[in-house]
């Protein structure tokens, strides 16, 4: 892996996700091995959106993790910067108030939602130190932030194994089921360069987040953060 080969710029990640639209939740479903649907509902969990909380779900997608807080009564607003996503996710959940946004220069006003996620987004975006301290401005005082991600498995021998799938099984799977198998290489790539649990979590301390915490899921394949604004 190569420098070069994570340094997309975020039109060509925004181009590249457009390009997996139709077909992402459920290549994710495969890749997973259906683990992205336990992940998704202890991210529900950590959030604990309640009814009128206002709830901005970074890098939705197609919505599939907003669904679980409309549930729970709370006000959601879906956001990200692919197109693609946006308009398949429109065409499914009609009722939901889709909104583009670049995670670093996010469209709201300082203090205006009682809780941000982002799963599975933040690895991709540039900066994503802009991207925490925004997530940061537009949360009200005592509000909170949970952020799940793929991570680092904390088993030195299952992380060979976790490792070794990424680059070699994960490709030809994501060739069987995806319209844009190259997506998933990038994906792959990025993965191993992330930042591991401690890190990041001092890196949400930088933006401004206390209390910050993490939980690990599968063994550390994906970690729960979560952190609270003062």
């Amino acid at each position: 892996m190569t420098r070069a080969s994570l340094e997309k710029q975020p039109h060509e990640v925004a181009s590249m996700f457009d390009g997996v639209a139709e077909r992402y939740d459920l290549t994710n479903d495969v890749l997973s091995l259906g683990q992205d649907r336990r992940w998704r509902k202890e991210v529900a969990r950590a959030v604990d959106a309640r009814p009128a909380q206002k709830v901005l779900d970074l890098a939705a997608g197609t919505a599939t993790s907003s669904l679980p807080f409309t549930r729970a009564g709370a006000y959601v607003v879906p956001c990200d910067f692919s197109l693609g996503m946006l308009q398949v996710g429109k065409r499914r959940h009609t009722w939901l108030p889709f909104t583009a946004g670049d995670a670093t220069r996010l469209p709201f006003k300082d203090d205006t939602f009682d809780a941000v996620t982002i799963s599975f987004g933040l690895r991709n975006v540039q900066d994503f130190d802009a991207a925490l301290r925004e997530m940061h401005r537009v949360t009200r005082p005592g509000g909170r932030v949970v952020i799940c991600e793929f991570s680092h498995p904390t088993w030195g021998p299952f992380r060979t194994v976790y490792t070794e799938y990424l680059m070699r099984a994960l490709p030809p799977l994501a060739r069987a089921v995806s319209s844009a198998p190259d997506a998933y290489v990038y994906l792959a790539e990025s993965i191993r360069a992330w930042p591991d649990q401690p890190a990041l979590a001092e890196r949400l301390r930088a933006a401004g987040w206390s209390k910050v915490a993490w939980r690990n899921l599968s063994g550390g394949i994906v970690a729960l953060h979560r952190g609270f604004k003062a």
